[in-house]
């Protein structure tokens, strides 16, 4: 850790997840807050493997030149957006509508699960800085 940069890449990543967490979970609580509605499409948010390419990303890699070419990873974690598709009924009976409140609850405690787990780890890299701060008092 840089004296003069109190916040670490660890610290910024953390934040980065919260972000993009907390958009899984406006998405998922619109699934089931739309779970009556006739014809509504279910919409995922997916952000996880794009993370994961753009921390696995080595420097100095050569970008695509077109979008058909070898998949594109971000440069930096802080680039990731994540991306919401719909996911359409399948069954053919119905309304049409493809939401499982059961699905849903099942996605939105694994997504508060992971929240939570990456505010305690932020929570514990402030509480080093803060004793850090005080000289180890």
């Amino acid at each position: 850790m840089k004296v003069l940069d109190p916040f670490d890449s660890n610290m910024n990543l953390l934040k980065k997840v919260m972000d993009l967490r907390s958009t899984k979970q406006n998405v998922i609580a619109t699934n089931i807050a739309n779970a009556e509605t006739p014809g509504y499409s279910r919409k995922v948010f997916e952000f996880e493997s794009e993370l994961q390419h753009a921390l696995s990303a080595t420097p100095g890699k050569l970008n695509t030149t077109h979008s058909k070419h070898i998949s594109f990873a971000p440069a930096n974690f802080n680039d990731v957006q994540g991306k919401v598709h719909e996911v359409k009924d399948t069954t053919g009976i119905g309304d049409e509508n493809s939401v499982s409140v059961d699905t849903e609850m099942i996605a939105l405690s694994e997504n508060e699960l992971l929240f939570e787990t990456a505010a305690q780890l932020l929570k514990k890299k402030f509480a080093l800085l803060s004793y850090i701060i005080q000289e180890g008092k």
